[in-house]
Parts: structure tokens; sequence; C-alpha cells
């Protein structure tokens, strides 16, 4: 493995890292946070199968943020899903590119089947 790829693969890990520890932080010690809880799950279920290699993850505020960038921070030309608790047991899964949305779901659970097929579609992007 060379030094970029492994950069690469750093950097995928770490933001793993952080965003776990930041939805861990906001669940424990702020009330409503709780909704969070299934994304956790989620985010923790991921890392354990290796998918921390393939994704950089992030928040923006408490959204979850998937994407293939290198570099902390998104240009509007970069594929991302995102991943709201809205409230009640309701989840929107956007996967877009800037403000041009290819899938877009309100869901009434949090359902793995639909974010596994639109992180597949994410994942054949190239890493940039």
């Amino acid at each position: 493995m060379n030094d970029r790829t492994q950069e690469i693969l750093n950097r995928f890990n770490s933001s793993w890292d952080e965003t776990e520890e930041y939805y861990e932080d906001l669940i424990n010690n702020y009330k409503g946070f709780e909704k969070l809880k299934p994304i956790l799950n989620f985010i923790k279920k991921l890392k354990s199968n290796g998918e921390n290699n393939h994704f950089r993850i992030g928040t923006s505020v408490h959204i979850l943020v998937f994407s293939r960038s290198v570099n902390f921070g998104l240009r509007d030309d970069q594929k991302v899903l995102t991943i709201d608790a809205i409230y009640d047991g309701r989840y929107e899964v956007t996967f877009k590119e800037g403000c041009k949305i290819y899938r877009k779901y309100d869901m009434n659970t949090f359902d793995e089947e639909i974010i596994m097929k639109l992180l597949a579609s994410l994942k054949s992007t190239l890493i940039d």
C-alpha cells in the first residue's frame, strides 16, 4: 500500500471515530437526541463491517453525511448521502450532488436496506 492510500484510509477512519464520539456525546449529554441512537448503532455496524475504509463521514449539526471526499468539507460537485433523524422515529435520507437530488426518502423507521443500496451507489464514485 502506498503512502497516499494509507493517508486516505487514515482520514476516513479518523472521521468515523470523531463522528461516533460526537453522536455519543449528543445522545448521552443532551435531552432530545435519543432519536440518534439508531444512526449511531448503524455507524458502529458499518464500521465493524469495514465500511470505514470506503467513506468519510461527518456531521452537519446532527445530520450524518457520507462522502468519498479525502478532505474535510465538500464541494458542490461531490455526491453525498445524508441521514437526518427528524422526529418520532422519522428519518430523511437523501442521495445528492450539491443541490441536485438523486433520491430522497422520508421513512417512518430506520431502513438499513435502502441506505445500504444508496451507499453502494456512493461507493461506486471515485475518491476525491
